[in-house]
C-alpha cells in the first residue's frame, strides 16, 4: 500500500509530496555583486549550497519601494526590469541560506511561504532534497 508522500503512477513514475518554504526574492536586473549581475550570483551560490533549484523570472513591468515604473514599453525602455527569484526547498535548507543572502542582497525584497510539493518523478532511484 502506498503512504500519502509516495504514490506510483503509471508504471515506473512516482509522485511525491512533501512540505517545503517557497522563497521569493525580487529584486532589480541593474543590482550587482562583486561586478556580477546579482542574480546570478544568488543562483550560483545557491546550486553551491546544495539547494534543490532556483529559477529567474524577468518581469516585464513594476514597480518597488520608490515607486518609479520599469517596463520594457518602447517609449520607456527601462534598464532596471524587476526580477524575480523563486526557490523552493526544505525549510532546514532556506534557514541556512538565509544569512547569506542577507550578506548579499542591499535593496529588495524576500518573500517566505509553506508549500506542499508534487514531485513527479520518471526516476524512482532519483531523491531529491525537497521530497522525502
Amino acid at each position: 500500500m502506498k503512504t500519502d508522500k509516495m504514490r506510483a503512477i503509471e508504471g515506473n513514475h512516482m509522485k511525491r509530496e512533501s512540505t517545503a518554504i517557497l522563497l521569493r526574492i525580487f529584486i532589480g536586473e541593474s543590482d550587482r555583486y562583486e561586478g556580477k549581475p546579482l542574480y546570478m550570483h544568488i543562483v550560483e551560490m545557491l546550486k553551491a549550497e546544495g539547494i534543490a533549484g532556483a529559477t529567474v523570472f524577468r518581469g516585464i513591468t513594476g514597480f518597488g519601494k520608490h515607486s518609479f515604473i520599469h517596463t520594457t514599453s518602447i517609449l520607456r525602455l527601462s534598464t532596471d526590469l524587476p526580477i524575480l527569484i523563486e526557490v523552493a526547498d526544505l525549510e532546514e535548507n532556506i534557514d541556512r541560506i538565509r544569512p547569506k543572502l542577507d550578506e548579499i542582497i542591499n535593496q529588495g525584497l524576500i518573500t517566505e511561504e509553506k508549500v506542499k510539493i508534487i514531485f513527479y518523478d520518471s526516476d524512482t532511484t532519483n531523491k531529491t532534497s525537497i521530497v522525502n
